[in-house]
């Protein structure tokens, strides 16, 4: 069996590679790194280390790696493959795309091809029919009902924390990454044309919006909010923040709200949830991945949006009549993040002092000055105040 991955970064390698691998597939990797292209390509292995209690290296084998310029060679890996997946960063996708299309003309010009599906990894709702979208731009008319009949973008949450590969680490081996014991990857699948190709611990799911919201309102509202408040703290590391007390009881109740929002708007299992949210409170505890809080902190004008985990998550509870006096606690510690090393932290204080913790919410998160989010986020501001979290 034959897969093709785009992106050889630390979710390529680090969780799609290893699941490939341990499926038994042959991978080719396509990245457009050269030292990264050129080591796989000569060592046709790389290490993966799994950071925990008890950490151990495995090595990920049939391997291969295509730089992305070289065309032919990706139009042909893609021809032949029987599985796909994409981990390149929403911004990367339209760069990607022509080189899908290319594939797919040369798979189905021959007759008789199998459907073809792709796992797409990305930080992106919808990102599945996006990314039809653009490799159809790019497609000769005359396979357009292939593409929609034969060709699946599967969309796939990813849950495993991968941290920011310290210097340290890339000297024992540029290719080596770290990641967490966790190795879950829920997708929707409805996605999938022809059958549902194997893959080791894919878990595919018929309610997945559900899923997606699990992610991004309870692991990503929850990260968030260790990250923030511990910046205030004055915390390096993720595993320090949710050590402190005080992070660690506005982070149970940022997820308690969000999970009470899930049960009311999915139906999803009340228990289960909590077992989730105090499951990712021990991954966050996790010393060995050394994940620090400007990582998780970072690109705040993002994490503020008005779709995503703070502000998207505050939404989702006052729409289910659940009051996020925690959550928007969170994201007034978020409109306080001031790394100077962080251009959308930057912009974000900019824009704080230009025009106000007002015009935040409406250049940032796209919320009413007037609504009641607003109010809450303002008594947030209000409570860092007399609370000591900010001087």
């Amino acid at each position: 069996m034959k897969a093709v991955q785009f992106g050889a970064g630390n979710i390529g390698r680090g969780f799609l590679g290893q699941l490939f691998f341990e499926t038994g597939y042959q991978t080719t990797f396509i990245d457009v790194i050269d030292d990264v292209v050129g080591l796989i390509h000569t060592r046709r292995e790389y290490p993966l280390r799994i950071v925990g209690e008890q950490s151990r290296t495995l090595t990920i084998g049939d391997v291969d790696a295509l730089n992305a310029s070289d065309v032919s060679g990706a139009t042909s890996a893609v021809a032949d493959a029987d599985f796909a997946a994409t981990a390149v960063g929403v911004n990367a996708l339209p760069h990607v795309a022509p080189l899908i299309a290319r594939g797919i003309a040369a798979r189905f010009e021959r007759g008789g091809a199998a459907p073809l599906n792709f796992i797409v990894c990305e930080n992106m709702i919808d990102a599945g029919p996006y990314l039809r979208e653009q490799v159809r731009g790019h497609l000769d008319a005359r396979f357009h009902e292939a593409l929609d009949d034969q060709v699946g973008f599967v969309e796939a949450s990813i849950g495993r924390m991968v941290p920011i590969m310290t210097s340290a680490m890339k000297a024992e081996d540029p290719l080596l990454v770290c990641v967490e014991p966790f190795c879950e990857l829920p997708v929707d699948a409805q996605g999938f044309k022809g059958a549902i190709p194997p893959l080791n611990h894919m878990q595919p799911t018929e309610n997945f919006k559900a899923y997606v919201e699990r992610k991004l309102f309870v692991h990503n509202a929850g990260h968030a909010t260790t990250a923030y408040l511990g910046y205030l703290r004055g915390h390096r590391y993720i595993w320090e923040a949710i050590a402190d007390p005080r992070v660690r009881d506005e982070a149970d109740g940022a997820m308690a709200e969000t999970c009470a929002g899930l049960v009311a708007k999915h139906g999803l299992d009340g228990d289960g949830l909590r077992a989730y949210w105090l499951d990712l409170v021990h991954r966050f505890q996790n010393k060995g991945l050394s994940d620090q809080v400007t990582r998780v902190a970072a690109d705040p004008m993002r994490k503020l949006s008005h779709r995503d985990r703070l502000i998207g998550s505050a939404l989702m509870c006052l729409e289910q009549g659940i009051e996020p006096e925690r959550v928007a606690f969170a994201a007034a510690a978020a409109m306080r993040y001031d790394h100077s090393a962080d251009p959308s932290a930057q912009s974000l204080q900019a824009i704080r002092r230009r025009d106000g913790l007002r015009g935040v919410f409406t250049q940032v998160c796209e919320i009413s000055e007037e609504s009641h989010l607003a109010q809450l986020l303002c008594q947030g501001e209000q409570r860092l105040h007399q609370e000591g979290w900010i001087t």
